[in-house]
């Protein structure tokens, strides 16, 4: 078996998309939401506009969670901070805007919290996508605090992360079993493996965790499923309800 290159302590619980169940996903009025919710880690998504501005979106299109249409990497970021992201969730969101990365790293850092980065890169962009958030997060993170966890289901925009940044630690991102994955994961100097919760098994979290990678699930919002997840040996739950797996966990 290929071991981990590091040990990583993750963090038990990561607020998804901020705290996806109560307050717009990807936004600042999110991470606010989440802290309020006693979540000290949250999740969010980074992507690339038409000018090379690092926001936070999950999307390839601005349809779902704006009040605009269209292909995210077609469409300058002075457009998209135009666009209501928060309206689509509920009126008591109206007016919350998308921000970009550096917003929301400078609100993380003055909320005393810290982030799982997800580099979410559109068709074409993994390398240009992976490269801008790491010069984001160097330039927008206090030296002396530990760094984000970047991670990505795409192992080339892992790949360019580990070359530009070597000292931020890297998650790799899975969504159903590859035989190839410790191999992939060592090979990119991860730290942690990033399950999904329907196709994690035991026996593949043993696997995970005798290689000596961290092990997180996403994304589990029920309390009798975290339980069973952290008795299989999960160290880390993302959920779009913080409070409700905090008091689990």
């Amino acid at each position: 078996m290929v071991q981990a290159v590091a040990e990583y302590r993750l963090p038990r619980v990561i607020g998804h998309r901020g705290a996806a169940a109560y307050a717009p996903e990807n936004t600042l009025e999110g991470i606010k939401e989440a802290a309020r919710r006693r979540a000290r880690w949250i999740e969010v998504d980074a992507k690339l506009t038409r000018d090379g501005v690092v926001i936070l979106m999950h999307d390839d299109t601005l349809d779902r969670t704006t009040s605009g249409r269209g292909a995210v990497a077609r469409v300058t970021y002075r457009d998209i901070h135009l666009l209501d992201a928060g309206a689509w969730f509920g009126a008591t969101w109206n007016g919350a805007r998308v921000p970009r990365l550096a917003d929301a790293l400078a609100l993380l850092v003055d909320l005393g919290m810290n982030a799982n980065i997800e580099i979410k890169p559109c068709a074409g962009r993994e390398t240009e996508t992976a490269a801008a958030v790491v010069e984001v997060v160097r330039r927008c993170w206090p030296s002396g605090r530990p760094w984000p966890l970047l991670s990505s289901f795409r192992r080339d925009s892992l790949d360019a992360a580990r070359a530009a940044a070597p000292e931020i630690p890297r998650g790799l991102l899975i969504w159903e079993f590859t035989p190839d994955w410790a191999t992939a994961a060592a090979a990119l100097d991860c730290v942690s493996i990033h399950c999904a919760d329907q196709h994690l098994t035991v026996p593949w979290a043993d696997e995970i965790r005798k290689a000596g990678f961290g092990l997180a699930v996403y994304t589990v919002n029920d309390r009798a499923r975290a339980l069973e997840l952290l008795s299989w040996g999960v160290q880390c739950l993302f959920t779009d309800r913080p409070d409700v797996i905090i008091d689990v966990a």
